[in-house]
């Protein structure tokens, strides 16, 4: 990793640049994908899913003799640990439900909002190298507190042409509607336009390498929403010397191991600690499966020294984390402060894991310093807010007026007219 030490705010932007693409670069192959799954849809989802997973398919759905297998494969252990997951993310969510909002505004004008469920929402899972099936938990589990009516899922397959077992089983248990084996650019754009058997949906969530989330971005131009640009993994830790050295370093690479693009960031007042979580770093490295990967994205990552708290807190808020540890001396610091992450992870024993996985809170989150205007998924994102007004006689008569006034003075007077003829009649006029 690369050590800074004392960097100057002026130098901070460049220091905390992501190692991303420019949407430039990959723009370009994105809009092809997109007009040709338009025109052509499953003609062009099949022809993209073979050059870009190396599969050639006769169908994309996922059939329930599929599911079944899959189902079966999966062990009795990693079963009961999807379970306990589930049950806590299911507390978690269902604890943020809210009841209706009402109000008499004036006497005689009711207002009042209620949340009602999106109808059909599509869930990107990513496959390769690592087939996030917990994913699927942070995001059907929540759909269907919310009561979407159609929850479709769309994952790579493999060369093979399958489906990772455990994305089955839990796509089972969390009432997935269909799951259907694409990947990638033609996925988005499946779920965006729709194909001969791929649903268009009204709102797209999951995590994805940067073409998926050029892809979800470009699907919003075509009227489908997405839960936000949520592209390569990123974890800061902000750690003093009443951080265990050996513990920051196992979630500085839990989070490099995601991919060469995933970016670790350790801030520290502690050049011992720095130095520490360095050794260790090296040592936790060689162990690990995915080390090749680890290490690409170690390079792209940052040991950060800082002389104090308020500096460490401001080029935190600067980067806007993903992920945000927090390992230090006076933690309600930093924990009341900061303004710009994802999600917070406060003390020794609080690894970024926990969230990933059985804690209950939701992993899909911005990264790429959207968290400055983003919130990570939760239940809300499954539903939409509707506002209602119910208003008697009384009531327009008492804010008739108000309205007439500020529609005319606007130069609307169909409007006013609207008011003006409710108003006369009641006067008897």
């Amino acid at each position: 990793m690369n050590k800074i030490y004392n960097p100057t705010k002026n130098d901070w932007q460049t220091l905390l640049q992501r190692p991303t693409k420019t949407v430039n670069d990959i723009e370009g192959t994105v809009n092809q994908v997109f007009q040709e799954v338009k025109t052509e849809g499953d003609v062009a989802v099949t022809r993209y899913t073979t050059k870009f997973d190396k599969v050639s398919l006769t169908s994309f759905l996922v059939t329930d003799q599929e599911i079944q297998e899959g189902i079966a494969s999966v062990t009795s252990e990693l079963q009961e640990a999807i379970q306990t997951a589930k049950q806590n993310i299911e507390r978690f969510h269902t604890a943020q439900k809210t009841e209706r909002v009402s109000l008499e505004t004036t006497f005689g004008v009711q207002c009042w909002q209620e949340k009602r469920p999106i109808q059909k929402v599509g869930l990107y899972i990513p496959g390769g190298t690592a087939p996030l099936f917990s994913t699927i938990l942070m995001l059907a589990i929540p759909a269907k507190i919310a009561g979407c009516q159609e929850i479709v899922l769309c994952t790579p397959p493999d060369s093979e042409g399958k489906i990772n077992p455990a994305i089955l089983y839990t796509a089972h248990l969390c009432g997935v509607t269909r799951v259907m084996k694409v990947g990638g650019i033609q996925a988005i754009a499946a779920m965006t336009f729709g194909t001969e058997t791929i649903p268009k949906v009204y709102k797209i969530f999951g995590p994805g390498n940067q073409f998926v989330t050029v892809a979800k971005q470009l699907a919003t131009k075509y009227h489908v929403a997405i839960d936000m640009p949520a592209g390569p993994s990123e974890l800061l830790v902000v750690a003093d010397e009443a951080a265990d050295a050996s513990f920051v370093a196992s979630d500085l690479l839990s989070q490099a191991e995601h991919g060469v693009d995933s970016q670790v960031i350790l801030v520290s007042t502690s050049k011992e600690l720095m130095d520490e979580v360095e050794n260790e770093l090296e040592k936790q490295l060689k162990e690990l499966p995915r080390k090749e990967i680890a290490a690409q994205a170690i390079a792209n990552s940052k040991l950060i020294f800082v002389e104090d708290d308020e500096i460490a807190l401001a080029l935190i808020n600067e980067y806007g984390p993903e992920h945000f540890i927090v390992c230090t001396i006076d933690q309600n610091y930093y924990v009341d402060n900061v303004a710009n992450a994802g999600s917070v992870f406060i003390g020794n024993y609080t690894p970024e894991s926990a969230g990933d996985y059985a804690s209950g809170t939701n992993h899909t989150l911005p990264t790429n310093g959207y968290t400055k205007q983003y919130s990570g998924v939760n239940l809300d994102s499954f539903l939409k807010s509707m506002t209602f007004q119910k208003i008697s006689q009384d009531g327009i008569m008492n804010i008739g007026n108000a309205i007439e006034l500020m529609a005319e003075a606007e130069g609307l007077q169909a409007h006013k007219n609207a008011v003006t003829l409710r108003l006369n009649k009641l006067k008897g006029e």
